[in-house]
């Protein structure tokens, strides 16, 4: 009975390896980022949430292996799942700046309990027999359920919730099963390959995977070239699958200095290949091998490879990797992702230098021969990549070339659309028709993920470069109640002109006929009927009076940029319309200005408003203007 049981076991490491990588990722993060930014959590404010959950990690995972409180391995591991599953769930409730630090502490706290009392008693979970296998095995489900288009596609909620019944399985799988011995009956090839040396190699390789993780999220054009579609995520999780066997079995049979060399090689050219968009399906062959490689082995090495003279010493070494190369080094990635969006082909040579300088040594003594050949077929490799290769691509692009890469890496199409649909209001408000011929040829299409803001496919037909500029620098200034951020920083250099730039090109062959339908345009009678002047006031004050006014804002900060100085609404009209008997035109040409703007000015239309809104800031406009003139 004793014997089936530890037969038994083994499975359980499978599944509490799978659990902790499928919470990791699936929730830490990709479902808890996004519960913040619903939340309003961004800027310096998410900054905090994610240093919050790396002190939580790092302290914990350096004082669980010192800690004398529940000295038993399974107590732990059930507290800390318990302690995950409690973190996601709380998630899912409103909360505040305040919580949401406590949460991510949590988060942190949680997982560096889980990691480090799994790493250090794992060979209770797998049993003795092939517990490198089933670390393979583990790893490989996990990144294979974190690629389940269900899943990955599935809304925030849906992924915390999954990820909080998870580790509540986890909990059920523990209790159930006499874990076994934790004496190693099986050694693994060392090479030679210190602590600190595997610790630099790990810190260097997480380094590099959240680095292109990041990059490849933020960016849509990589996202759309690596994990967009189920075909890419099926590809993806069979990969990393694959990987992760292949990894348990090379530790097995050429140790961790290989799989770690192995892992850098795919890493590194994964972010080399996404220095270039059009590269993104090579890297994300690269990537994924990278990391179950190197994941696999960030998992054993700890618990059955490093040697190790007490349960004791392995703790403390796995909480030192997981503080320092799993929390720190993630860090690192992640900031490096955000500041320089690439990973600097430098850094990967630097890395490669920590990485690869076992293997190296080793095989300059023992594979001169082996060596030389190396050297050749990357001699080979670097010169048909920057002579051959290099030397016939990578024209000069033009400035609105560049601004449309500046859209693309900013993720405008997450609140932009640039397709106007026919046979509905777009036509009305965002101007001609663009063919789906005509859109499938670009590379990458821009037709958008959804379309919280305006359509932009005609914007350089509606707006001017300086209205443009403007409401990057202050979108709610310029546009009442605009929820966009602020872009001011791409002014910093050339970024902001050449985004600019790419959207004053956005009109079509039929901008100038569509001014006409403009100017034929009047609001409903009904609209005309229930429109309201004190309404209009309010609206005006909201939409308008930061250019229509001595001390607007917009007015004030660009007066010098104007084609045409908007004039001052408040001391007169800027256009002659007869004081009586006209008031019905008047009206109906207001609407059409507030509307639709002034072509060939910086006047912007206000296509967003309804008619009511437009009936009623014309009529407040219309009776200043009777106004105006009878005190003149």
């Amino acid at each position: 009975m004793l014997q089936f049981s530890r037969h038994k076991s083994g499975w359980q490491g499978v599944c509490l390896v799978a659990i902790t990588y499928v919470y990791f990722l699936i929730f830490a993060q990709f479902a808890f980022l996004h519960r913040l930014a619903v939340l309003g959590i961004t800027g310096a404010n998410l900054k905090y949430v994610m240093a919050a959950m790396a002190t939580g990690g790092i302290l914990f995972s350096l004082l669980i292996p010192r800690m004398k409180l529940y000295p038993s391995s399974s107590i732990r591991l059930r507290i800390g799942l318990a302690t995950c599953s409690a973190a996601a769930f709380l998630t899912l409730v409103p909360l505040g700046l305040a919580t949401c630090l406590a949460v991510s502490l949590l988060i942190g706290a949680g997982l560096g309990l889980l990691t480090v009392t799994l790493v250090t008693h794992l060979r209770q979970w797998t049993g003795n027999q092939n517990p490198l296998f089933k670390v393979g095995l583990g790893t490989g489900i996990g990144y294979l359920i974190c690629n389940f288009p269900a899943l990955f596609a599935a809304s925030p909620h849906v992924q915390t919730a999954s990820a909080g019944l998870l580790c509540l399985a986890g909990i059920a799988v523990t209790s159930h099963v006499e874990p076994a011995s934790e004496t190693l009956t099986e050694t693994y090839p060392q090479q030679a390959l210190s602590f600190p040396r595997a610790l630099a190699s790990f810190a260097a390789l997480v380094w590099l995977d959240s680095a292109a993780f990041f990059i490849i999220q933020s960016i849509p054009a990589l996202k759309a070239g690596t994990w967009a579609g189920p075909i890419h995520l099926w590809t993806n999780g069979s990969l990393h699958f694959a990987a992760a066997l292949a990894s348990a079995l090379l530790l097995r049979r050429n140790g961790l200095s290989f799989v770690l060399s192995a892992a850098f090689l795919a890493l590194g050219a994964a972010c080399l290949l996404l220095l270039d968009p059009s590269r993104a399906l090579l890297a994300s062959v690269f990537y994924p091998i990278g990391v179950s490689l190197y994941s696999v082995a960030l998992v054993a090495y700890p618990s059955l490879i490093a040697p190790a003279s007490s349960i004791a010493e392995r703790g403390r070494r796995a909480g030192w990797i997981y503080a320092i190369a799993g929390w720190a080094g993630s860090a690192l990635g992640i900031g490096m992702g955000q500041n320089l969006g690439q990973v600097p082909p430098l850094f990967v040579l630097g890395t490669g230098a920590i990485v690869l300088l076992p293997w190296f040594v080793r095989l300059l003594l023992l594979r001169k021969r082996e060596l030389a050949l190396t050297a050749l077929v990357l001699f080979a490799a670097f010169y048909i990549e920057r002579v051959l290769i290099a030397g016939r691509i990578s024209p000069q692009l033009t400035q609105v070339e560049r601004g449309r890469q500046v859209y693309i890496s900013e993720g405008c199409i997450n609140c932009h659309s640039q397709y106007v649909r026919p046979n509905s209001p777009d036509v009305l408000l965002w101007g001609p028709v663009e063919s789906l011929r005509e859109v499938s040829l670009e590379r990458p299409p821009l037709i958008g993920n959804r379309r919280q803001g305006p359509d932009l496919a005609e914007v350089g037909g509606r707006r001017s470069a300086l209205w443009l500029e403007a409401h990057f620098y202050d979108p709610p200034e310029v546009s009442g109640t605009s929820i966009m951020p602020s872009y001011s920083f791409l002014f910093g250099d050339d970024r902001g002109e050449d985004l600019v730039a790419y959207l004053e090109s956005l009109r079509g062959a039929g901008t100038e006929d569509h001014q006409t339908t403009e100017r034929l345009w009047h609001p409903s009678f009904s609209a005309i009927a229930e429109a309201d002047s004190s309404n209009g006031e309010r609206l005006f004050h909201r939409h308008c009076i930061t250019c229509h006014s001595a001390e607007g804002r917009t007015l004030q900060t660009w007066r010098a940029g104007f084609k045409r100085l908007p004039p001052d609404l408040a001391v007169g009209p800027y256009f002659y319309l007869p004081p009586s008997g006209l008031e019905a035109r008047r009206i109906e040409r207001l609407a059409q200005i507030t509307k639709f703007g002034v072509p060939g000015t910086d006047m912007p239309g206000h296509e967003y408003l309804s008619d009511k809104d437009i009936a009623s800031i014309s009529l407040w406009l219309s009776q200043v203007i009777a106004k105006q003139s009878q005190n003149q």
